[in-house]
C-alpha cells in the first residue's frame, strides 16, 4: 500500500523552539508535496532564557549547513567549553564540569580509571590537568579543534553561549527563504475531528483557519495543543527538583567573555551567568517553598558583576515532563514538551533532540502508533537521565546551611539514580544506557566534583605495568599544558573570526 505523505505541517509557537523545528523541516518542502506554516503571535513573549548550550548543538548547526563563524557574529555568541560549579559541594568550593573527554584510554582500560589508581597511590594533578577543554576554560582560551585525531587539540569540544533572540531570529531567516511561511495571530481555538480526536485546524483571530495533517505544539508552557485541547497529562517532578521560579536579568559584561558558564548554588537555589559578545544574561533558579520572589530578586540583583541593563523578568514553572511527547497527530517541542531547569544548559538540546527523533519516526497520513510509541518512549527516556543527572547535583551536598540544602541532601531520589550512584561508589564505574546525553566523562567530573570518590578502582587496571602508566600520564598532561599555553585567548579569538557587527548593523 502507497503511504500518503504528510501535506501539510503547523508549527504553533515561535522562539527558539519553533524556529529551530521549522529551520529543520523546511528540506520537506523541497518534496513538492509538504507545505510548513508557522503561526505566533508578536504579542505573545518568548521565555528567551535558554542561552547556554551542549555540544551536539553542533551537529544541528552541521545539518543546516550554517557557517559558524557567521552564526557567531549574527547571535552574540560566544564558545563554551564547559560549566562552573560553585558553592555547591561546600560554601567556597568549585569545580568545573568540562566537554571532552579526559586523558587517553589504554588498552580499552578507561583512562579515569588508570587516573584513579595515581590518585590514591602516588602524587598525581587533579584529573581537570588531562582535559583540554578543563583547562583551556580555567585559562580563558579558544581556538578551533584540530580534525587530525593524533592532535591533542582534536580533544576540545565545545558549545556556545547566545542570544536565544537573535538565534531565533537568525533561523527564521533561514527557514523562511526555504519556503516556510509565517503567519502573525493568535490562536482563538483548537478544533478536532470527531471521528478520532485528532487535531484538524486551528482558528486565529481576525476569522482566519488553518488546517494542518501534522501539528507541533511550541506554545511553551502552557502547551496550547498538547495539553489544552488534548489534555495529555503532565508529571510533576518537583519533589526531587524543588526550584519552580526564576528571575532573569541582562547585565553590563565588566570584562573579556569567560569561555564557561558559570552555576552559583545560593540559599534556596542558584544563579547562572552567561557571557556573550554585548552583555551578560543573569538569571536566579529558586524554590518557592523555601524563599520569597524579593529574596530571590534581591540575591540576583547583589550579586551581579556589571550594571543591569532591564528590568528582571519573573518565570514560573514545574519541573517535568508531558506523559506523552506525541499525542495523536501533534508533537510537543520545547518547554511544551517538559521542562528541566537549565542547570546543565539541556533546554536546547531537548528541542533539537526532540526534532531529531521526529525526523527519524516522521510519519505519514496514517500516524502508525510503533512510531509515536518509540518517540515517546525515546523522548521520556532522555527526560528521565537529565533528570537524575540534574538531582545529583542537589542530592550529593555537603550543605546544610539552610532548609533547601537539608532537604535536597536528605530528600529519597529515584532508584536509577541511586543505582548509578552505589557502582559509582564501589570501583569508580560508570555505564551508559541507549542513547543517553550525558557519558561516563560527565557523571565523573559530577560525582568527583559534589565529592562523591569511588572506594577503588578497576581491577584491570592492576594489569598494567603502573610505571609505564604513571609515564603516559605525564605525557598527557604535559601535551595539554604545552597546547593550551599557545592557544589564543578566548576574546581574540572571537575579534579575529566571529565579533559581531556593530549596533547598527545587526539584523532587525
Amino acid at each position: 500500500m502507497t503511504a500518503k505523505p504528510i501535506e501539510r505541517i503547523v508549527i504553533v509557537g515561535g522562539g527558539t523552539a519553533g524556529w529551530m523545528t521549522a529551520a529543520a523541516l523546511s528540506r520537506l518542502g523541497q518534496n513538492g508535496v509538504t507545505r510548513i506554516d508557522l503561526v505566533e503571535s508578536d504579542q505573545i513573549g518568548t521565555v528567551g532564557v535558554g542561552e547556554a548550550t551542549i555540544p551536539p548543538i553542533n551537529a544541528f548547526n552541521a545539518l543546516l549547513g550554517i557557517d559558524e563563524n557567521d552564526f557567531i557574529a549574527m547571535t552574540q555568541a560566544t564558545f563554551k567549553l564547559g560549566i562552573e560549579f560553585v558553592d555547591w559541594t561546600r560554601k567556597g568550593h568549585r569545580y568545573i564540569h568540562p566537554f571532552g573527554e579526559y586523558g587517553q584510554d589504554v588498552e580499552a582500560i578507561k583512562f579515569y580509571q588508570l587516573w584513579l589508581k595515581l590518585w590514591q597511590t602516588t602524587e598525581v594533578p587533579y584529573i581537570d590537568e588531562f582535559c583540554l577543554s578543563a583547562m583551556a576554560a580555567r585559562h580563558g582560551k579558544y581556538i578551533t579543534p584540530a580534525r587530525d585525531p593524533r592532535q591533542v587539540l582534536s580533544s576540545l569540544a565545545y558549545a556556545f553561549h547566545f542570544d536565544a533572540n537573535l538565534y531565533a531570529k537568525y533561523l527564521r531567516s533561514y527557514a523562511e527563504a526555504r519556503g516556510v511561511k509565517r503567519t502573525e495571530g493568535k490562536v482563538t481555538k483548537v478544533n478536532l475531528r470527531s471521528e478520532n480526536g485528532f487535531i484538524d485546524s486551528i482558528d486565529l483571530d481576525g476569522e482566519r483557519q488553518i488546517k494542518g495533517d501534522l501539528f507541533i505544539d511550541c506554545t511553551g508552557f502552557r502547551g496550547l495543543l498538547i495539553e489544552d485541547a488534548l489534555e495529555t497529562g503532565y508529571e510533576d517532578w518537583s519533589r526531587w527538583l524543588p526550584c519552580d521560579r526564576a528571575v532573569a536579568v541582562p547585565s553590563e559584561r565588566p570584562g573579556p567573555p569567560d569561555p564557561f558558564t558559570r552555576a552559583t548554588a545560593h540559599e534556596a537555589g542558584w544563579q547562572w551567568r552567561i557571557p556573550l559578545q554585548h552583555r551578560m544574561g543573569n538569571g536566579h533558579v529558586w524554590s518557592s517553598g523555601f524563599t520569597d520572589e524579593e529574596t530571590a530578586t534581591r540575591i540576583l540583583l547583589s550579586n551581579l558583576e556589571g550594571e543591569p541593563t532591564a528590568e528582571p523578568r519573573h518565570l514560573k514553572f514545574t519541573t517535568g515532563r508531558r506523559r506523552k511527547f506525541w499525542n495523536k497527530n501533534c508533537v510537543a517541542i520545547g518547554l511544551s514538551a517538559g521542562f528541566l531547569e537549565p542547570l546543565e544548559s539541556t533546554s536546547i538540546h531537548l528541542i533539537q533532540a526532540g526534532i531529531s527523533k521526529l525526523i527519524a519516526l516522521f510519519p505519514d497520513k496514517s500516524f502508525s502508533p510503533i512510531e509515536r510509541e518509540e518517540y515517546n518512549r525515546l523522548t521520556a527516556m532522555q527526560f528521565e537521565q537529565i533528570r537524575d543527572f540534574l538531582i545529583l547535583h542537589y542530592h550529593e551536598t555537603e550543605r546544610s546551611d539552610s532548609l533547601f540544602w537539608e532537604y535536597v541532601r536528605h530528600m529519597s531520589v529515584p532508584e536509577s539514580l541511586t543505582r548509578k550512584t552505589e557502582l559509582f561508589r564501589s570501583k569508580g564505574r560508570i555505564f551508559r544506557f541507549e542513547d543517553e546525553l550525558f557519558g561516563e566523562s560527565n557523571w565523573l567530573s559530577v560525582f568527583l566534583g559534589q565529592n562523591v570518590w569511588p572506594r577503588s578502582y578497576d581491577p584491570l587496571v592492576d594489569t598494567l605495568d603502573s610505571q609505564q602508566v604513571e609515564k603516559i600520564a605525564q605525557q598527557i598532561h604535559q601535551a595539554i599544558r604545552t597546547t593550551v599555553e599557545k592557544m589564543p585567548s578566548h576574546q581574540a579569538y572571537i575579534d579575529r573570526f566571529c565579533a559581531a557587527p556593530q549596533p547598527d548593523k545587526m539584523m532587525t
